[in-house]
């Protein structure tokens, strides 16, 4: 076992893979690591005081906490492509439907490029926008 794998099964991290269903510009191989806890992401970052642009990636591993209370975590992905877009999780909703799910620390900063490129792919399911004071979807 490596430290990544003692990490996992010891619930300190969290290893998401990328979701793909054949897509010729989807990335297939890099994983994405979650830590466990907010407080010892900012830690293992070396942050002593929280700046503005550091909530948004503390916001990103809240809300997957918050996923992984109700969803298997086996079935949470992410997604992204060779262009750089980025969906934050995708979980597979039914026969050919997933969900796209979008963390945004304020709804300002939102943009639909990423999830406009993945539904593009992807057509079937829904679309979640998590943010520190609105949950809001659309079918």
């Amino acid at each position: 076992m490596n430290y990544i794998d003692v990490f996992q099964a010891t619930q300190v991290m969290t290893v998401l893979s990328p979701f793909s269903a054949g897509g010729r510009r989807e990335i297939i191989a890099q994983k994405k690591i979650y830590g466990f806890d907010t407080g010892f992401v900012a830690f293992c970052r070396g942050w002593n005081e929280l700046r503005s642009e550091d909530c948004g990636t503390l916001w990103e591993h809240l809300v997957l906490e918050a996923l992984q209370s109700f969803v298997d975590e086996s079935k949470l992905h992410y997604w992204r492509d060779q262009q750089h877009r980025e969906v934050d999780f995708i979980v597979p909703a039914g026969r050919d439907a997933v969900d796209a799910i979008e963390c945004k620390w304020s709804v300002a900063v939102f943009d639909t490029k990423g999830l406009r490129a993945f539904r593009e792919n992807y057509p079937n399911g829904r679309n979640f926008l998590v943010t520190a004071h609105h949950i809001r979807w659309h079918s």
